[in-house]
């Protein structure tokens, strides 16, 4: 998305806010579930990695948990 400005007409102002208030909400929520899977792959990750075998699994499973969460973030 571009941020130039934009001539809106006076008579499409509200339908244009409006649109643009769903698309933060929708981005905001989207975030937040990024960030809580995120969360639950962090933990999963480090709870398989316990077992010496689980390792292989676990480890990468937190290490993409961890990147979820900081791009949800930023």
């Amino acid at each position: 998305m571009s941020n130039q400005s934009q001539n809106v007409p006076w008579f499409l102002w509200p339908f244009y806010a409006l649109f643009r208030l769903i698309g933060w909400i929708i981005l905001t929520v989207g975030r937040m579930v990024a960030a809580i899977i995120g969360l639950v792959l962090m933990i999963a990750g480090v709870i398989v990695s316990l077992t010496i075998v689980g390792a292989v699994v676990g480890v990468p499973l937190a290490i993409f948990g961890f990147l979820l969460v900081l791009k949800s973030l930023s």
